[in-house]
């Protein structure tokens, strides 16, 4: 699969606006019309869970809230509203960086961690002002009742996926509190303590941008929610736990950029010896997979990783297609290069790759030309024994399509939550980036809408993540404890 990425630079008229002070009307409706023009033609996956009565009411009412001025933030959140509502992980959306850095530089930030359990918001940091653990009812006389699905549009998941919001809200909830409710100089927080009905009030005071960050680099739940995975040694692992049963963690793909990169080649050579090892030892009947923290990465690790667990021939997507093979609306592309003379070469490479991969138009789509979707052949050491795997809301892109081969292919036991990356398939692979012209919003998608090589199964819903056969979440005692609530769960299964 393609995974270029442009990024593009265009030098346009600069309107300077201040955080407080209203556009025009007439401005934010030309970029909203452009924005949807760009959605209509360049993204393959705009219609695959809505239809395109659905997608024409929400611009109608998008293109309602801005008859009068707005500001920026106002002018955003509509934005967002309709990237989310289209339902792909892969959409992102943001400010103007000027506008974020401005944004980002008071002191106005909640300042704790909280962690959605249950979905209760509860506080995920040790402190002296509000206990760890408390469940937070209010902030600013609004209830978490309210506030919680507001946040929902900050953090895009496949299809009509709930779950994989508490990720983005878990990690991110200071920053979308602000944006959703505006800057604060302090927060009367309504909370009751761990286990209690009583409820308590609590003014707290903001925090820089910087502090918050810091405090979430120190949430009490890092130990078993850790988000980033920087050194190789820290993104899989092996081992044996008992006599007869192994572990094997992938927390991300994020493995080398290509089948050529060294950190790839090295990833493979661990999964040869450890298979090899799981072969020779056939006492070894049960292999947990984890992969509850796999938020993606690259090709092929994730096909890689299922050849061994495979046991018969399968393909990456059952099929995959384009919408174009010349990019439409270039003047609006965000480049890498600067110099406009390679900004050419780079749009034509991009191109080139496009037309390779998606060579002939067939019924108004380009269809993934079959090279590029092979058959493939499980591993000789590829694993007989019973395989149980642990997902999460975090699974998402690559890990999800792991995750649904795994789920539709085997006859693995999936334990855990709900995965925010689509069973049946998703947009993916190739990003793409536009700049609107007078806000400078900077709105990027996926190009390639792929239907997964997965069967239907009857727990299976389209539109929704890989659904796990025991649904099982952590619980306020076990966070209170740092208790992987699933892993031991599983361990309890096997002895079964």
């Amino acid at each position: 699969m393609l995974k270029s990425k442009i990024v593009l630079f265009f030098l346009f008229p600069l309107f300077i606006f201040s955080q407080s002070e209203k556009w025009p009307a007439e401005k934010l409706q030309q970029d909203l019309k452009i924005f949807k023009e760009i959605r209509e033609i360049a993204n393959s996956g705009l219609y695959k869970y809505r239809t395109k009565q659905q997608i024409d009411s929400i611009y109608n009412w998008a293109f309602s809230q801005i008859k009068e001025p707005k500001e920026l933030i106002e002018f955003y959140k509509i934005i967002l509203q309709i990237t989310d509502f289209e339902g792909s992980l892969h959409n992102d959306t943001t400010l103007p960086d000027d506008f974020e850095r401005k944004y980002s530089s008071a002191n106005t930030f909640f300042p704790y961690p909280v962690k959605l359990i249950h979905n209760n918001l509860i506080l995920n940091f040790k402190n002296e002002e509000i206990p760890l653990g408390s469940q937070i009812h209010s902030i600013n006389g609004i209830e978490t009742q309210k506030i919680i699905p507001s946040l929902y549009k900050y953090y895009t998941t496949d299809g009509h996926n709930i779950t994989g919001k508490s990720i983005g809200i878990g990690s991110s909830f200071a920053k979308y509190f602000e944006m959703e409710y505006g800057a604060k100089k302090s927060f009367l927080v309504e909370y009751s303590l761990p286990n209690q009905t009583q409820k308590q009030t609590k003014s707290i005071s903001s925090v820089s941008n910087e502090i918050r960050k810091e405090n979430f680099k120190n949430r009490f739940s890092l130990p078993i929610d850790s988000l980033q995975y920087q050194k190789a040694k820290d993104k899989y692992s092996f081992k044996i736990i008992s006599e007869n049963t192994a572990l094997l963690s992938v927390h991300t793909f994020v493995i080398g950029r290509n089948a050529k990169d060294k950190q790839h080649i090295a990833y493979k050579k661990y999964l040869d010896s450890c298979f090899e090892y799981l072969s020779k030892h056939s006492e070894i009947k049960n292999l947990i997979v984890d992969v509850r923290n796999n938020g993606g990465g690259t090709d092929p690790n994730d096909i890689i990783t299922f050849s061994y667990l495979a046991q018969k021939p399968f393909r990456e997507n059952e099929s995959a297609y384009v919408n174009f093979q010349k990019i439409p609306f270039p003047k609006y592309l965000v480049y890498e290069e600067t110099d406009p003379n390679k900004q050419k070469e780079e749009l034509k490479d991009f191109e080139d790759e496009i037309i390779e991969e998606f060579p002939k138009l067939i019924d108004q789509k380009y269809p993934q030309d079959n090279k590029f979707n092979m058959l493939l052949e499980p591993d000789k050491n590829s694993f007989k024994g019973q395989i149980y795997m642990l997902i999460s809301p975090r699974i998402a892109s690559a890990g999800s399509l792991f995750a649904s081969l795994v789920a539709g292919n085997t006859k693995a036991i999936v334990i855990g939550e709900e995965t925010m990356g689509g069973y049946f398939g998703h947009n993916g692979h190739t990003p793409i980036e536009y700049e609107l012209p007078n806000t400078k919003i900077k709105t990027q998608f996926s190009i390639v809408n792929l239907e997964q090589d997965v069967p239907k199964k009857t727990n299976q819903i389209f539109g929704r993540g890989v659904i796990p056969d025991h649904e099982i979440s952590q619980t306020l005692e076990d966070f209170m404890q740092n208790r992987d609530t699933q892993f031991e769960y599983t361990l309890k299964l096997i002895e079964k």
